[in-house]
């Protein structure tokens, strides 16, 4: 099964996945692009939704301001799945003197697993008294989540990422749960899954967010070959390269060898890039003007891959409970 914020669903109903995106999001590192309205987070996903995709995955993590009963209701308002996200973001969006950063690795662990088995806390916060676990924030949801995430900074892994791969390795043992790992500029793909080898996490559990960023379908169909998933969301960022530098790495890779191992999201994240807060070009655009791109140059074959197949697969919880 997947597990959704409205309870497991079987992963042939999830339809076309967005396999990152973020309805919610408050970040020191992104001043002024807080996402933190329930009313314009419902109409982005309504647009997603009418774009042609039927789930989508909310990446943030503990301590960014995520709304698990928020997401809860979007997702019932809208019919659109929604996967949650418990783990740690790198260390930059937190700052050294967050409860976060200082937690050993078996401490993050019982977090993690207390939000995948028993649900997610309605505020984030330190979990009360000595012992690992306990009440992380008032009023506990019942919202459950999903995915597993941990972050690296560009070719570095921090002592803080390094616990929190540990903890993923204990969270993944224990539950199936599938894991996302914020890569930096797409660098220490190989690097990351061999930390999490080490806690038997395989690389078929792991989504590694942003590969794109570093477009060499050959790396890629190394990685694919190695078992991992790819996170391709770089979509919509012209500043920096335009769409047709993605949608020709994708194809590529595809060609070589990673046709089963490619995701498709966007990565929006931004107040400013959202529509419903009055900006651009928000979460449509990755329907609505990439995918049919991607039929165009790759096939209806692989796209129904890289929108269905695959991040059902990938999502998909490895163990019951």
């Amino acid at each position: 099964m997947i597990r959704t914020v409205t309870g497991d669903v079987d992963p042939a109903a999830l339809g076309r996945v967005d396999y990152h995106e973020h309805l919610f999001q408050v970040s020191p590192l992104l001043p002024g692009d807080d996402l933190d309205d329930e009313d314009a987070g419902r109409a982005e996903a309504g647009l997603l939704l009418n774009s042609g995709f039927t789930a989508m995955v909310d990446a943030t993590p503990i301590g960014l301001g995520r709304r698990p009963a928020a997401l809860a209701r979007i997702a019932a308002a809208t019919g659109l799945h929604i996967v949650a996200t418990t783990g740690v973001h790198r260390d930059a969006h937190y700052g050294a003197d967050h409860w976060l950063t200082g937690r050993s690795a078996d401490r993050l662990a019982a977090l993690f697993l207390r939000d995948l088995v028993d649900g997610m806390p309605a505020a984030d916060a330190p979990p009360a008294g000595p012992a690992p676990t306990g009440s992380a924030g008032a009023d506990p949801t019942g919202v459950r989540a999903g995915l597993l995430k941990a972050g690296i900074d560009y070719w570095s892994i921090s002592p803080t990422a390094d616990r929190v791969l540990a903890a993923i390795g204990q969270a993944h043992a224990a539950t199936g749960a599938p894991v996302m790992v914020h890569l930096e500029h797409g660098s220490a793909a190989f690097e990351v899954l061999d930390r999490l080898a080490g806690p038997e996490v395989p690389a078929d559990a792991v989504a590694l967010a942003h590969i794109d960023r570093n477009p060499d379908p050959g790396l890629h169909a190394e990685l694919a070959a190695a078992g991992a998933y790819l996170g391709y969301d770089g979509v919509a960022r012209h500043k920096d390269w335009p769409d047709s530098a993605v949608l020709d790495c994708l194809v590529t890779a595809a060609g070589l060898g990673a046709a089963d191992r490619i995701l498709l999201g966007g990565d929006v994240a931004r107040r400013t890039r959202y529509v419903a807060y009055g900006g651009l070009p928000g979460l449509a655009y990755l329907g609505e003007r990439f995918v049919p791109r991607l039929v165009r140059a790759g096939g209806a074959e692989l796209a129904d891959r890289v929108l269905r197949a695959n991040p059902a697969r990938w999502l998909t919880l490895r163990r019951s409970g």
